[in-house]
C-alpha cells in the first residue's frame, strides 16, 4: 500500500506518495518547474539543472534539483524565488549558447525569461542531458549508448564508436533527444546563431500566473513530462 506525505510547494499544500520526486509532485498539482532532462518512469540525474528549487530547512535554504529530491513529510519547497529565477535563467542562457539548434532548448529559454545570450555560441549537437542513454539502457535494456570520456571530452557514443548488432533500431534515442526538433526557421549556420524568442507571445498568461503551468505550446514536438 502506498504511503503519502504532505509537503508545501510555493505556499500550497501538496500530497504525494513516498518516493515521488518533488518535480513530479509539482507537475501533478500544476506547479510549473521548467525541466529538460526529465523523462517520466526513468531515473533522474539532474543533468540540465533547470528544475532547481530551494529546499527550506531550519530557517535556511539549499538549492537543489527537484527531479532528484524525494518528497518528505513537512518539507518546504520554493520554486519561483528571485534567487531561483535568476539562476535558472542563466542556466537556460548557457544551454541556448551550447545548442541553439534545438527548439526545445530555445523554447525553454523563453519560458525561463532569457532575453539575450551573453555567452559565445558553440552550436553543439548535444547538451548531454542523458535522455537517450537512460531510455536505451533503462527502458529497452539494450545498453547500446553511454557517456564516453571526461570533462570537455565527455560525449554520448556507442561502445568503441560503432553501433553494435544488438541495437534494436527503435529510434527512441532520436525521439527523446532535445536536438531532434530544430527551430521554426530551420537549423542556424555557424556564425548566425541567435536567440529565437518567437514563442514569447505564448507566455502572456505567465505574467499574472508566474508559478502556474499555462499549458502553452512551447517545445511542441518535443515530449514534455506533463503530456508524455
Amino acid at each position: 500500500m502506498l504511503q503519502y506525505v504532505t509537503l508545501t510547494i510555493d505556499g500550497s499544500r501538496v500530497r504525494a506518495a513516498k518516493g515521488t520526486s518533488v518535480l513530479d509532485a509539482a507537475i501533478e498539482y500544476g506547479i510549473c518547474i521548467p525541466h529538460l532532462c526529465h523523462v517520466p518512469s526513468l531515473s533522474d540525474i539532474g543533468a540540465c539543472r533547470l528544475c532547481i528549487v530551494e529546499h527550506v530547512r531550519n530557517g535556511s535554504s539549499n538549492v537543489t534539483t527537484s527531479c532528484t529530491l524525494r518528497v518528505q513529510e513537512g518539507m518546504v519547497i520554493r520554486t519561483n524565488t528571485e534567487k531561483i529565477v535568476k539562476l535558472r535563467r542563466n542556466i537556460a542562457e548557457l544551454l541556448v549558447a551550447e545548442a541553439p539548434n534545438s527548439r526545445a532548448v530555445q523554447d525553454i529559454a523563453v519560458r525561463c525569461g532569457v532575453k539575450e545570450v551573453r555567452y559565445p555560441f558553440r552550436n553543439n549537437n548535444c547538451i548531454q542531458c542523458g535522455r537517450c542513454v537512460r531510455y536505451c539502457n533503462q527502458y529497452w535494456r539494450a545498453n547500446v549508448l553511454g557517456f564516453i570520456g571526461r570533462g570537455k571530452d565527455r560525449h554520448v557514443d556507442y561502445p568503441l564508436g560503432t553501433r553494435p548488432d544488438f541495437c534494436k533500431n527503435c529510434g527512441a534515442c532520436t525521439l527523446y533527444c532535445p536536438m531532434s526538433v530544430t527551430p521554426c526557421e530551420g537549423p542556424m549556420k555557424r556564425g548566425e546563431e541567435h536567440l529565437c524568442g518567437k514563442c514569447e507571445s505564448q507566455l502572456s498568461m505567465s505574467a499574472s500566473l508566474p508559478g502556474a503551468c499555462v499549458r502553452c505550446d512551447l517545445g511542441k514536438g518535443f515530449q514534455c513530462a506533463r503530456h508524455a
